[in-house]
């Protein structure tokens, strides 16, 4: 699992950021200000794919921490600024971070930062689970394949299996039927567009997920759908 090291010093950030990034799959470790940072840096420092900066600290400031790791290490930086100010950002830039996001940002941008850092860095398929398990079903990413708590393969189709994916890849969130149309077919849902919904029925049939109330992949009226179930991965059987 890839570990990031955050530092911010709003407590509600950080314990934001910590749980929606855990629930993609990654392991956070968090720090209030620049020495705690340094000191986590210093301890892990071997063992981390990113670190994330955020510019005003009531210690010390991002750019100082930015310049320290980037004497130690090439580990991917990302600073987060509030301000609007264009000279942070190419500060930011200059001392070797990877990336910066302006604030107010969402987490969802966030990750895809992140992503696309770890693609460019070749970190990300590295790391990368093979195996997500849930309630006795197991799926594997290499083979493409679903099975069942007998070892039995499900049926599904090229489809069926990429949705499912990404409801796996994305446990506890709730996704939207534009972001699982374009995640499978590469484009957007129309409004009269129920071929997902029609999938995503076949899917519970296949997974045994039928009845009035589902208990893997649940549907949040007016918002989308959301995976329910708990998932474990690891990149071993």
């Amino acid at each position: 699992m890839r570990k990031i090291l955050i530092v911010d010093d709003d407590q509600k950030t950080r314990t934001l950021l910590k749980a929606y990034l855990e629930k993609n799959q990654y392991e956070v470790l968090l720090s209030h200000n620049g020495e705690t940072f340094l000191s986590e840096f210093q301890r892990y420092f071997d063992e981390l794919s990113m670190v994330i900066l955020d510019v005003m600290l009531p210690d010390t400031d991002g750019f100082a921490l930015c310049k320290e790791v980037r004497r130690r290490s090439n580990i991917p930086i990302i600073m987060l600024t509030a301000s609007s100010d264009e000279t942070d950002r190419v500060v930011g830039l200059e001392l070797g971070a990877d990336d910066y996001i302006a604030k107010p940002y969402s987490p969802r941008e966030l990750l895809a930062r992140i992503k696309a850092i770890h693609r460019r860095s070749g970190t990300e398929s590295l790391a990368a689970p093979r195996f997500y398990r849930f309630v006795g079903f197991t799926l594997d990413t290499t083979e493409r394949s679903v099975t069942d708590v007998n070892g039995q393969l499900v049926a599904l189709t090229g489809l069926d299996f990429q949705l499912l994916k990404y409801f796996v890849e994305h446990p506890g969130e709730i996704l939207d039927r534009t972001i699982l149309s374009e995640q499978t077919r590469g484009r957007d849902a129309g409004p009269l567009d129920r071929s997902l919904d029609v999938q995503i029925s076949r899917m519970r049939l296949r997974l045994n997920d039928t009845g009035k109330h589902p208990l893997l992949i649940k549907t949040v009226r007016g918002a989308g759908y959301v995976f329910s179930a708990e998932v474990s991965s690891s990149a071993v059987p």
